[in-house]
């Protein structure tokens, strides 16, 4: 077996897509590691491996212990990493972008400097989630108002049609038990949602902190991203989880998001979004491993080569 650094770079081909990952991996109380472009978990039932190439957002519960090359491994596929407690979910890290253009992360780049263009993708995240309302013409003050009342509408009709009594979004941070079980369930789909989002605007090379609704916070664009299905998934299984029993409610509720998940291609539909509020003149385009130079006139030009002309050292940079 040839070691770790003696290993070639993954290319995008050989890499699963984003759409087609798992949605997260959760593991506790076990010993990850890597067997070529595998991961183990070992516990005192024995060792599963999991492609990594495959996993989306790793989980890593209590009892966890990682290694340098199941890292290594993570990072070169593209895989999120998420430290999890016990009391719910919390995004720590991430791995390496899968995708090798810079053609979203500039588009977004673009499109959220331009102070017009950027509630333009304001107005496009609120179609996307409110497709009966047309939020064309309306300002940013008037998209939060009816985000903020539409929400409070999702939360009154979930509490009716479950049956869980509903008294108010209460969550205090570090104090996952501070809230009844719907809240619980509420904070932990929530926060599974973040990470999930993390892993799809990071694995497309896109930066998590320029946001279009949310500013001011390194995960921005994470938060902007998970909002989106808030009202569709997010809140409705949350009180689903809760109407069953309060026992467990963040174990359960991260199970159940799982499942749904996957059973409705939500990180297909994710990256998909994503590439059409952002460059949806090119949302279809496949990732070109491509490094250019710009030149003037926007113009991009060969790199790797010396554009001051072959000479008798030749033409070639490196």
């Amino acid at each position: 077996m040839s070691t770790v650094s003696r290993r070639q770079a993954l290319t995008p081909r050989q890499l699963t897509r984003t759409a087609e990952r798992l949605s997260f991996v959760y593991l506790e109380r076990c010993t990850v590691h890597r067997d070529a472009n595998a991961i183990t978990a070992q516990d005192a039932e024995g060792t599963t491996h999991i492609p990594s190439a495959t996993i989306g957002t790793l989980l890593l519960g209590p009892g966890t212990r990682v290694t340098h090359q199941a890292m290594s491994v993570l990072g070169e596929t593209g895989a999120a990493v998420c430290w999890v407690g016990e009391q719910g979910v919390r995004y720590y890290a991430s791995g390496r972008a899968l995708s090798r253009s810079s053609a979203l992360m500039e588009a977004q780049a673009r499109q959220w400097a331009n102070p017009r263009s950027r509630l333009t993708v304001a107005r496009g995240m609120y179609r996307l989630r409110f497709p009966d309302e047309d939020p064309a013409g309306l300002t940013r003050h008037e998209l939060l108002g009816r985000e903020g009342r539409r929400v409070k509408e999702c939360y009154r009709a979930e509490a009716a049609r479950t049956g869980v009594p509903w008294r108010g979004r209460r969550y205090v941070p570090g104090d996952f038990s501070s809230g009844d079980a719907v809240n619980q369930a509420v904070t932990a789909a929530a926060q599974c949602m973040y990470g999930i989002a993390h892993a799809v605007v990071t694995s497309l090379g896109c930066s998590p902190a320029l946001g279009f609704v949310h500013s001011g916070h390194e995960l921005s664009f994470v938060l902007d991203i998970a909002d989106l299905y808030k009202t569709e998934i997010g809140i409705p299984l949350a009180f689903d989880v809760a109407a069953q029993n309060e026992d467990d409610v963040g174990p359960r509720t991260r199970r159940a998001l799982r499942d749904r998940i996957n059973a409705t291609s939500l990180l297909s539909r994710c990256v998909d979004d994503i590439k059409r509020l952002l460059l949806p003149e090119a949302a279809d385009a496949e990732d070109r491993d491509v490094v250019t130079l710009q030149s003037d006139g926007g113009h991009q030009v060969a790199s790797g080569i010396n554009h001051d002309g072959p000479d008798d050292y030749g033409d070639e940079l490196w």
